[in-house]
């Protein structure tokens, strides 16, 4: 099977912009950079965002799957987007309730009740 590294790259760009991924060159190439490997050969290098600005690029990923700001967003919009950041690992990062609460415009009483109701 022939492989062509520009299709590789083409198919996991919606993943990598999600994760905050970007495919860098190998001149460009850092020790914390992942190589995409098919069949033995090179087809990206791909590197991971810095933890500093997680938080804000996964609300940023769920404002776009949803649709709208997470301001403007109703009351469903938000339990699901509360729900897409759990299930992405936001709430594992330091003060990631009380900085969604914020975003959202919410207490962070209202993020952990909605916490809570997808863990019940």
């Amino acid at each position: 099977m022939t492989v062509d590294p520009q299709s590789i790259v083409t198919m996991l760009q919606p993943l990598l912009d999600v994760l905050g991924c970007r495919v860098v060159s190998e001149a460009d190439r850092e020790g914390s950079d992942i190589p995409l490997t098919i069949e033995g050969r090179v087809v990206a290098i791909v590197r991971p965002p810095a933890l500093h600005g997680a938080l804000d690029r996964l609300i940023d990923s769920v404002e776009r799957e949803i649709g709208t700001a997470v301001t403007d967003m109703d009351r469903e919009q938000k339990q699901l987007a509360i729900r897409l950041l759990d299930d992405r690992g936001a709430f594992i990062l330091r003060r990631a309730v009380e900085d969604v609460a914020d975003a959202m415009g919410v207490s962070r009483i209202t993020v952990y009740n909605y916490l809570n109701a997808i863990h019940r």
